[in-house]
């Protein structure tokens, strides 16, 4: 019984250790997290488009301090995770900055599962993420 309620111990406290790194409690807003890419949407310029399913590993990952890192090219609709990518994100209006957007800014919206990326395109295009942990 000892060692169960132990390990019970150190899980709970290694866990909220996990999610302290990521700063669940800050004040830089909800999309403090790790977000996997799912869907992307390139509309056709009619309106018509819709988001479609992706099989890809990239990831946006959102901290604290004001930075968000990416496995791949963060601005981009490029769904390969090989090119890693960095920015800082303003929670006040919903953007983000990276050296490697060349002067543009990304904009999101999220909600507790779902973020949302809007490139600066003519027609619609966004990438949809969601929550992983």
């Amino acid at each position: 019984m000892r060692k169960i309620l132990f390990t019970a111990i150190v899980s709970i406290a290694l866990f909220s250790c996990n999610r302290e790194q990521l700063g669940e409690k800050n004040n830089y807003g909800s999309a403090v997290s790790v977000w996997k890419l799912s869907e992307n949407l390139a509309d056709p310029g009619d309106g018509s488009g819709t988001f479609q399913a992706v099989e890809s590993n990239k990831t946006l990952v959102f901290y604290t301090n004001g930075t968000v890192t990416c496995n791949g090219e963060m601005c981009s609709m490029n769904i390969a995770s090989d090119t890693p990518s960095t920015g800082t994100y303003n929670a006040s209006d919903y953007s983000i900055a990276s050296a490697n957007c060349n002067g543009f800014t990304l904009d999101y919206q999220e909600t507790e599962e779902i973020l949302i990326l809007s490139y600066p395109c003519i027609e619609g295009c966004q990438a949809k993420y969601v929550r992983m942990d």
